[in-house]
This record gives C-alpha cells, sequence and structure tokens, in this order.
C-alpha cells in the first residue's frame, strides 16, 4: 500500500495535533508525517494536566499546553524537537506494536553514526538517555503511533516547565515517569542543524516504505483541521477539562496561622471545596460558595479572590499568597 509522506511547515502545537487526528479519521492510506512546535507541554490523553506542568512557568515563559489523541505520558515540545507520526490500517493486534513503527526511526539515526537501543517502556535511548518518547491511538482498525526527537531541545526550560509538586494532587490518571533526557545534535559526528536533520529524516524514513508518495495537505484538508483545531484543541474544556476527577490538597501558611484546604476538581471545575484552620467559619463559607463551579485555573480564581480582597485581608490572608498555594 502507497505511504503518504508529510512534512509539515506548521509551528502551532494545536493545529499539528489536529492534523493527526484528522488524517486519522478521514484517510484510508498509510501516512508517516514529521512536523515540529513551537514551545509546548502535551499532555497524553489520560493525564491531569495540572498536575504535570509548572503552571507558573509555563504562563511566564507563554508555553502552550495541549492534549494529544493519544495516552501516555507528558513531553515537551520546542523548535528544536521533531515530532513524527505514522498511522497504518492493521487487522491483528499484534500488529500494534511499538517496534514495528520505531524500526524506521532507529535505523534512520543509526545511519547517523548513533548507538540506539530501546528501553522497556519501549523509548529511543542514546548513550543511556532519553531522546524520543512514544505513545499509540488506535481509532476502529487504524492506529496512530507517534514519538519525539530531542535534537537540540531547551533541556533545562524542559525540565522547569514540567517540575511539580505530585503530593498536592490525588487522582487516577496517568503520571508521566520522568526520564534523564539529552539531546541527538551532541553526539553526530557531523554537525547539522535542526532543518537539516529534519530533512535527512523525513527523507530517509519516507524512502525506507517500497511505495511511498511525498504530499501535502489540501486547502480543503487545511479548512477542516483548522475548525478542528478551534472547536476542540485549543479549548479549554478538551485541555484541563477533560482531565479525570481529582482533589488538591495544600496548607496555607500566612500571618493569623494555617489553612487546610481541600479542593475537588470534575471535568476542570471546583465541585466542592473544604477549609480548615485559622479562619471564620463565615469566610471558609464564603469562599466554599464562592468557588463552587470555578475552573480550576488563576485567570478564574483571580478574579474571585479579588472580589473579597478585604474580607481576606481582615483574617490576615493575602490574595497573592493564597493563589499560590491553591494552583
Amino acid at each position: 500500500m502507497t505511504v503518504l509522506c508529510f512534512h509539515l511547515n506548521n509551528p502551532d502545537p494545536y493545529f499539528n495535533l489536529a492534523t493527526e487526528e484528522y488524517l486519522l479519521k478521514n484517510f484510508e492510506e498509510d501516512i508517516f508525517m514529521l512536523w515540529s512546535s513551537e514551545s509546548s507541554i502535551v499532555v497524553g490523553k489520560h493525564q491531569n494536566a495540572l498536575a504535570e506542568i509548572n503552571h507558573r512557568y509555563v504562563k511566564e515563559k507563554n508555553i502552550k499546553v495541549a492534549r494529544r489523541l493519544s495516552g501516555g505520558g507528558t513531553v515537551f515540545h520546542d523548535p528544536g524537537n521533531l515530532n513524527f507520526t505514522f498511522m497504518r490500517k492493521v487487522e491483528k493486534i499484534e500488529e500494534v506494536n511499538y517496534k514495528i513503527f520505531l524500526q524506521p526511526v532507529k535505523e534512520a539515526l543509526e545511519k547517523l553514526g548513533l548507538e540506539i537501543t530501546s528501553s522497556k517502556r519501549d523509548d529511543l535511548v542514546l548513550d543511556g538517555k532519553k531522546i524520543s518518547g512514544n505513545a499509540q491511538h488506535v481509532f476502529r482498525k487504524r492506529v496512530l503511533h507517534h514519538g519525539t526527537l530531542l535534537f537540540n531541545s531547551q533541556l533545562k526550560r524542559l525540565k522547569k516547565a514540567l517540575k511539580v509538586d505530585l503530593s498536592r494532587f490525588e487522582d487516577k490518571a496517568v503520571q508521566s515517569n520522568r526520564s534523564e533526557v539529552t539531546n541527538i545534535a551532541d553526539y553526530l559526528q557531523n554537525p547539522m542543524n535542526v532543518d537539516e536533520f529534519s530533512n535527512f529524516m523525513f527523507k530517509t524514513i519516507a524512502q525506507s516504505f517500497p511505495d511511498y508518495q511525498y504530499t501535502e495537505l489540501t486547502d480543503k484538508d487545511k479548512a477542516a483541521v483548522q475548525v478542528l483545531r478551534d472547536e476542540k484543541y485549543c479549548q479549554w474544556d478538551w485541555i484541563y477539562g477533560y482531565s479525570p476527577k481529582y482533589k488538591y490538597r495544600n496548607t496555607v501558611k500566612f500571618s493569623g496561622g494555617e489553612l487546610k484546604v481541600m479542593l475537588q476538581i470534575v471535568k476542570g471545575k471546583i465541585d466542592q471545596s473544604e477549609w480548615e484552620g485559622n479562619i471564620s467559619g463565615e469566610l471558609a463559607f464564603k469562599l466554599t460558595e464562592l468557588l463552587r463551579g470555578k475552573s480550576h485555573a488563576l485567570e478564574a480564581l483571580e478574579p474571585s479572590f479579588q472580589i473579597m480582597k478585604e474580607e481576606l485581608q481582615r483574617e490576615g490572608l493575602q490574595v497573592d499568597e493564597l493563589l499560590d498555594q491553591l494552583l
């Protein structure tokens, strides 16, 4: 069967993720796609987005947060990271196999003189360090397999963006396994930039298929992908609201003492909350009522607390300090 090969040139992570879903559900051909995005964090379908990111750092650095169609752990995208996607019709469950999809990627990297191995979780490993994380999604009889390739990604930024205190979250969501990572560029015998690497990987992997065809999205395809991007992938309800139900617990220390807080979150919104400590029963009741139904997000909580700023200050609480401990 002909393999359609797409080399996308769009830095928008929401558009790229929407392209994957569109091609998976609207094409019958096998597909290979290579793409990259601007700085963004992409969580797995079944993850608690807020529990996977350092939201203050992400907001400060204007890093986008997205959710993909497949499961697995959280990954960091930036222009120094490539993403590959394979789609194939399968007849047997044995064909939904990480090693089958990763083989052409591994062989392409080995042509650059790199010694590539696989971890127990089917990550690609170089010098004992992870260079590629992978995940899969099955739609009817079509399987989507995609992964990352750290070429010259900003690894310090990656670590800061994914640093979070998981002890505050109580849920059944899939949690990421943090691994030591490295960049492919540091091991190349003959240096190349990310564009050269991207072109090499695209051409080499595409030509590994007996019958390949270079192709591009048509205007009709792009319009359909844009709708999916706008109506799903960049929406708060998909990125955060799709997170499994969870509880958030923390202790707020302030001038009047301590305040233990529990927030129960359903579909990204505060379903109920408990406030125990050195505040009046009246304030605790008002906070419970005020936050019910609000999104567990800075942009939703900050204006709510500003409404009660004077009441909070009378009991020794500052809005900024409270916000800092509730996310």
